[in-house]
C-alpha cells in the first residue's frame, strides 16, 4: 500500500507540474503573440497603398510593397544616407556608453575610497536630471565650441550613461568577486589588463543587454539630433521621418511612411539577434551557478 501511495504522489505532483508548464508556455505564447502582432501590422501596412490604408484594418499583405519602396528611395529626403547616419551615432554610443559605464562601476566596485558611497549616490541623482531640463544649455555649449551638425555631442555625452552604470554596478555584485581581481593582481595583472581581460569576458552579458538599450535609445532619439543637426545629409532617420509625416497634404503618402518606419526598425531587429545569444547565454549562466 506504501508503495502504490507513492506512485500516485509522483503522478500527482508530476500532473501538477504539467499544468503549471501548460498555464506558463500558454501566457508566454499569447504575449509573444501581442508583442509581435504590431510588427506584423506595420509590415503588412507597408505593403499598402496610401488609398488602401484610408479604408481601414486589412490582416494580410498588399501587393504595393515595391511601389512604397520605389517611392521612399526616390523621394526628396536621403533616406539610406539617413541609415547610415543613425548607424554611426548608435553604434558608436552603444560601444561608447557600455564601455566606459561597466569601467565606472568596476572602479566603484572594485576600489575601496572615502568618496565611494558618495559618488554612487551622486551618479545615480543625475539620473533624475530630465534631458529636456539641460537642452537649453547644452545646445548653447555645442554652439559655442562649433560642434553643431556634428556626430560628437551625440556620442561623447553617452559616456555618461547613469542607468547604464547602475546596471553594471548590480551585476557586478553577483558576478564578478573581489578574490578574482586580487588573484589577478598577485599575478602581475595591470589594472587595464584586468579590466580588459577578465572583467570585460564575465560582463559580456550584461553588456549585451544595456547594448541593446544603448542602440535603441540612440536609433530612436529625435529630440537632441534635431537640435543639433540641421544639415540636410547629416540627419538620423528619426528626423527624417518626421519629415516625411509633416509633408502637405498632396505629398503625403502613408504607404510610404510605414515602409520607411519598416525600414528604420530592421537595424534594431538585427542587433538584437546578434546580442541575443549572449542574453541567452548569461540566463542559462545564472541558472547553473543558482
Amino acid at each position: 500500500m506504501a508503495k502504490t501511495k507513492v506512485k500516485v504522489k509522483g503522478l500527482d505532483s508530476s500532473i501538477g507540474l504539467g499544468a503549471r508548464r501548460a498555464i506558463a508556455y500558454t501566457v508566454l505564447i499569447l504575449i509573444s503573440i501581442l508583442c509581435l502582432f504590431w510588427f506584423y501590422v506595420l509590415f503588412v501596412n507597408a505593403t499598402r497603398s496610401n488609398s488602401d490604408l484610408t479604408a481601414g484594418f486589412r490582416a494580410f499583405p498588399s501587393d504595393n510593397a515595391i511601389a512604397n519602396w520605389t517611392n521612399m528611395l526616390n523621394s526628396s529626403l536621403p533616406v539610406v544616407r539617413g541609415m547610415f547616419n543613425s548607424l554611426i551615432v548608435a553604434g558608436c554610443s552603444a560601444v561608447v556608453s557600455t564601455y566606459f559605464s561597466t569601467m565606472t562601476a568596476y572602479a566603484i566596485h572594485a576600489y575601496d575610497f572615502k568618496l565611494r558611497k558618495f559618488m554612487f549616490t551622486f551618479i545615480l541623482m543625475v539620473m533624475t536630471i530630465p534631458t529636456q531640463v539641460t537642452a537649453l544649455g547644452f545646445i548653447d555649449l555645442m554652439g559655442k565650441m562649433n560642434l553643431e551638425d556634428s556626430y560628437i555631442p551625440l556620442i561623447i555625452p553617452t559616456i555618461a550613461a547613469p542607468a547604464t552604470f547602475f546596471y553594471m554596478k548590480q551585476y557586478m555584485e553577483s558576478a564578478l568577486p573581489l578574490s578574482l581581481i586580487e588573484a589577478a593582481r598577485i599575478d602581475g595583472s595591470g589594472e587595464f589588463r584586468t579590466f580588459n581581460s577578465i572583467v570585460l569576458p564575465l560582463m559580456k552579458p550584461a553588456i549585451a543587454v544595456q547594448a541593446i538599450f544603448t542602440f535603441v535609445s540612440s536609433w530612436n532619439n529625435y529630440f537632441t539630433p534635431a537640435l543639433i543637426l540641421h544639415k540636410r545629409t547629416m540627419k538620423t532617420l528619426p528626423i527624417l521621418i518626421a519629415e516625411l509625416r509633416s509633408a502637405d497634404f498632396l505629398k503625403f503618402d502613408m504607404g510610404q511612411v510605414y515602409m520607411m518606419i519598416a525600414f528604420s526598425i530592421f537595424p534594431v531587429i538585427v542587433v538584437y539577434l546578434i546580442l541575443s545569444k549572449h542574453i541567452v547565454q548569461g540566463v542559462a549562466m545564472g541558472s547553473v551557478k543558482g
